[in-house]
């Protein structure tokens, strides 16, 4: 089964493009989606999150309160490393397990920060890049969100840039003010050209 890692800054359309792969039928693995439900009330990651950065972090439905994490983490580089340390190894386990339950000629893993994970890009044959502006990120990530310009400035800046996810694409996907037929059909193109016939 190949393996095709999908990334793009926050804001870039990465989702729209998981949405489209999985219209043609592609089991996409969603890593942020593990990691919202390994920290959901109840979620297994969130007892030891909880250990390591004390119980305010925990919000009074007893899920991982994102905000005061974000803050945390902003505050503190180190904080990142130690909140990695205990939810990298429990995405991949699950990873693995969706992907094996995949049926088909591949699957997609949906990972926002592959480029900066270095270690993803050993575990999937073809990497691709959702690429936009930052004007167009900023934009979309405010319109959705509601978080101030700042904020969503400070995710992108602890983002890999623009050029080093490009540099690591075995293909870019552009999504700047694009029809979404047009990207629709640039996603079927790579489809199958890596799933449809044959890795290449």
């Amino acid at each position: 089964m190949r393996r095709i890692g999908l990334t793009g800054g926050i804001g870039s359309g990465k989702s729209t493009v998981s949405m489209l792969w999985r219209e043609l039928g592609v089991t996409v693995v969603d890593t942020d989606a593990i990691a919202r439900a390994l920290t959901a009330a109840g979620g297994t990651a969130l007892p030891a999150i909880a250990q390591a950065f004390g119980p305010t972090t925990l919000d009074a439905q007893g899920a991982l309160d994102r905000a005061r994490m974000r803050e945390i983490v902003f505050a503190d580089p180190a904080a990142k490393g130690r909140l990695e340390a205990i939810l990298h190894p429990l995405i991949g386990q699950e990873c693995e397990r969706q992907a094996a339950a995949a049926a088909g000629p591949g699957v997609v893993f949906d990972v926002p920060l592959l480029v900066e994970s270095g270690r993803w890009r050993r575990l999937v044959d073809r990497v691709v890049v959702v690429d936009a502006s930052e004007a167009t990120q900023l934009e979309r990530v405010i319109a959705r969100s509601g978080w101030q310009p700042e904020i969503v400035q400070a995710v992108i800046a602890q983002q890999a840039d623009r050029r080093a996810r490009r540099a690591a694409a075995d293909a870019v996907l552009f999504n700047d003010g694009i029809p979404l037929e047009e990207l629709r059909a640039d996603v079927r193109t790579l489809h199958q050209r890596w799933l449809g016939e044959g890795l290449r």
